[in-house]
């Protein structure tokens, strides 16, 4: 199968249409006011710089700052694209395995059976936009894990999605709190583009460990990077430590 997958610093990484000004100039610009811009036939608004210097001053639970360095705010995701899969509901299964007492696979009416959870979230991307308060509709990661009965020997999760895709993250951190299988951005269902029927968000690192047309996750005893880790991109993708690469 011929992947289509591009570079986080290619403007058309995950499909996003290029903008009609330069990347540097549509950077610049969030600097001097707000901008709108067409991306994908929809308007994308940029932050002020009042806005960035509000998001950067705000500190999170943990001390680190809202905004992290190097990132810029849009008012809502961009339609970031990849592989696309099946999104047919009646299509979709989840396979959970690897280091498990009990791997198992559910259907989407199964998944929508689980305790639903609302939450809100930041987004951070690679390509080095944020939006913030981003609104998410689905079941937690560690709902599943506990489902599966991971066993002691489980260190990391391979996210495995349509057409190869893998990311690699570290246990403790797929088992946070806001770590979740999501089907609702901003109470719709999914976009075909945004990965529908179902995604992983991981909020605390950078948007390509959100792996989206999500169809399995793996446990295992060793790490075993994934499509852009083996590619030059960092292992491990914490925003406030800009680890973009490797």
């Amino acid at each position: 199968m011929t992947r289509n997958f591009r570079s986080p610093e290619d403007p058309l990484f995950e499909g996003a249409q290029v903008p009609s000004m330069s990347r540097r100039h549509f950077v610049r610009s969030a600097t001097v006011g707000t901008v709108v811009i067409a991306l994908g036939g929809a308007g994308y608004c940029l932050a002020g710089q009042e806005d960035e210097k509000k998001a950067r001053a705000t500190l999170r639970p943990d001390g680190r700052p809202r905004l992290p360095p190097g990132q810029y705010l849009l008012n809502r995701i961009r339609p970031m694209g990849g592989i696309e899969g099946d999104p047919s509901p009646g299509s979709w299964r989840l396979q959970v395995a690897g280091e498990v007492e009990t791997p198992y696979s559910l259907d989407l009416t199964e998944l929508h059976n689980m305790a639903q959870v609302d939450q809100v979230a930041d987004v951070h991307c690679v390509t080095k936009w944020t939006v913030l308060d981003a609104k998410w509709t689905g079941v937690k990661l560690a709902a599943l894990a506990a489902r599966a009965n991971v066993k002691a020997s489980a260190r990391h999760v391979i996210f495995e999605a349509f057409g190869g895709y893998t990311a690699n993250v570290r246990l403790a951190e797929a088992l946070a709190s806001n770590v979740m299988l999501a089907h609702k951005y901003e109470g719709q269902p999914l976009a075909r583009a945004h990965g529908a029927p179902v995604r992983i968000v991981m909020p605390d690192l950078y948007f390509w460990k959100s792996a989206k047309w999500i169809t399995g996750i793996r446990f295992t005893a060793s790490d075993k990077p994934g499509y852009w880790e083996t590619r030059g991109y960092h292992n491990h993708a914490d925003p406030w430590k800009e680890e973009r690469y490797g």
